[in-house]
């Protein structure tokens, strides 16, 4: 039987530390629920504002899939493979941390904001190589419908990440309709709604609310307005 679960913009968890504001989807920090930490090996979804010339200073991870994808302004990315790049609007960036990585995240510009995802995936190997990647996604983008910008397949479309996921977005204008099919039918699919008003099998959403579903194979999407939606299907199992 399907089932689902509603995680309301306002019901995240926040951190505010001036040069930073983050909501937390889930336990991230000092923002702790026992009845939020994951959804399946979606381990991290923080929505991040970083304010002009700040950022994140060198720390390490390890055994985790990092995924970010600015939503505004830029990022500037440095690690300890040795490489130095600024992604930006209308780009992703994957980065496996495996055995070991060390690196850095700063607002590449004095003058704004940036805006940005970042989400952690549990992968399905430990300690592998540690890698990076960042493409831009413009050239995938499909009105009403959904493009893939993260698979498992490194010659699949978009980045790849050492788990069963697939991450798909999708542009929706008013009042259209539209089904997404599970890859996998043990997976479950995260809703996450960058911008607009949308119904996702009869469950109205806005701006930042998320939707978690599974025990099914496909969901219903209706937009009530013009609609930018972040789809992550992702292992429940893992």
């Amino acid at each position: 039987m399907k089932q689902s679960i509603l995680h309301k913009s306002a019901s995240r968890g926040i951190a505010d530390h001036g040069w930073l504001h983050s909501r937390h989807t889930f336990s991230f920090a000092h923002y702790f629920d026992p009845q939020r930490m994951n959804f399946g090996a979606l381990r991290v979804l923080n929505d991040d504002t970083v304010a002009a010339g700040m950022g994140f200073g060198e720390h390490p991870h390890r055994n985790m899939e990092i995924i970010s994808i600015p939503l505004k302004g830029e990022l500037r990315h440095q690690d300890s493979m040795g490489t130095t790049a600024i992604i930006r609007e209308g780009e992703i960036q994957v980065m496996s941390a495996g055995s070991g990585i060390t690196h850095s995240e700063y607002n590449h510009q004095s003058n704004q904001e940036v805006q940005f995802l970042q989400i952690w995936i549990v992968p399905n190997q430990q300690d592998v190589t540690p890698r990076y990647d960042q493409i831009s996604i413009r050239e995938l983008e499909k009105k009403n419908d959904f493009f893939q910008i993260l698979s498992p397949n490194p010659s699949d479309q978009g980045v790849w990440i050492h788990q069963e996921a697939w991450f798909h977005m999708g542009i929706l204008e008013k009042e259209h309709s539209t089904t997404y099919q599970f890859k996998n039918p043990d997976n479950g699919l995260y809703v996450f709604v960058l911008e607009g008003n949308i119904k996702v099998d009869g469950q109205e959403l806005s701006d930042r609310d998320g939707l978690g579903i599974w025990e099914t194979t496909e969901v219903l999407f209706e937009s009530v307005t013009h609609a930018r939606v972040l789809l992550m299907e992702i292992p429940m199992n893992f």
